[in-house]
């Protein structure tokens, strides 16, 4: 059950890096606020390496980095520009959608695949998060999950749970083929590099941005160490899509943030779906 408390961490750590993501995301430049992310991640990982031995790399660690270093840099950016774009509480809901998707890549990609209760667990989740507009169901049924779809941060967040249900996959791989410290460095530094020539071009329009949204750039970036850190930990001891599962209940945290921070609106039907989401994770831990 080791992998239940750090899967749940990475849920809480997921949910503040939103908190913070979608501030410096509404005052800063997009591919800055992707570059500090993947930056500042790598800055606060370097003095851990230096207790730690750099593990025997597997044959299939370099093919993992490259494609999941690749799929995860777009992904960085598509979060941000979602954050950007739309309510936290709207966000993070669409992240629900990666256990669905995990479906059908697990067992393409890990050979991974739920027992019966495990697979109830992770549609309820599923369905937990059309509940979090259900108040749209006077417009129809289906209203609810269009209503997700109606504003563009929603849509380039669909598109990144499409995403995340490979990398976690791939992630699994390049931890077994390394450890999860060095591959969460490993993904940081590759996406940082890659996003470096784009934030040094866009720096010099940001200066006076960026020094005042520095402390919020710093902790996205030691939020999303923290992040990866517990979401490897946490798949190298159990199914990748038990993981993400409860990785996705975060979003019950993002309701909340996204009511008392940023005064959005409806908390009481997300509520009700977060409810329903934490029924999901009750049965995927007891599976």
């Amino acid at each position: 059950m080791i992998w239940l408390f750090f899967a749940i961490l990475t849920a809480i750590s997921n949910s503040l890096k939103g908190v913070f993501g979608k501030k410096c995301a509404t005052n800063v430049d997009v591919y800055i606020v992707s570059w500090c992310l993947r930056f500042f991640g790598v800055i606060f990982l370097l003095p851990v390496l230096f207790f730690l031995e750099v593990p025997i790399l597997g044959d299939n660690y370099w093919i993992a980095l490259l494609i999941g270093g690749s799929l995860n840099t777009i992904t960085t950016i598509l979060f941000i520009k979602a954050l950007k774009y739309s309510d936290l509480s709207i966000v993070s809901p669409i992240a629900a959608f990666t256990p669905l998707f995990l479906l059908v890549t697990s067992p393409l990609i890990t050979g991974e695949f739920p027992t019966l209760v495990g697979l109830i667990g992770v549609m309820l989740i599923i369905f937990g998060s059309y509940l979090l507009n259900i108040i749209e169901i006077k417009n129809g049924y289906l209203e609810p999950l269009r209503a997700l779809f109606k504003e563009r941060g929603a849509k380039l967040m669909f598109i990144v749970a499409f995403i995340w249900s490979i990398t976690s996959n791939i992630d699994k791989i390049g931890v077994q083929n390394s450890s999860p410290i060095f591959w969460v460095f490993s993904i940081n530094a590759f996406i940082a590099i890659v996003l470096l020539p784009i934030a040094i071009l866009k720096f010099s329009g940001q200066r006076k941005k960026i020094s005042k949204n520095i402390h919020n750039l710093v902790l996205i970036g030691f939020l999303t160490t923290l992040t990866l850190v517990f979401q490897m930990i946490a798949i190298s001891l159990a199914l990748v899509i038990y993981v993400i599962a409860i990785k996705r209940t975060s979003a019950i945290f993002s309701v909340f943030w996204g009511h008392y921070i940023f005064k959005e609106k409806n908390m009481k039907n997300r509520l009700l779906g977060s409810i329903i989401m934490v029924i999901g994770v009750i049965l995927i831990v007891f599976t």
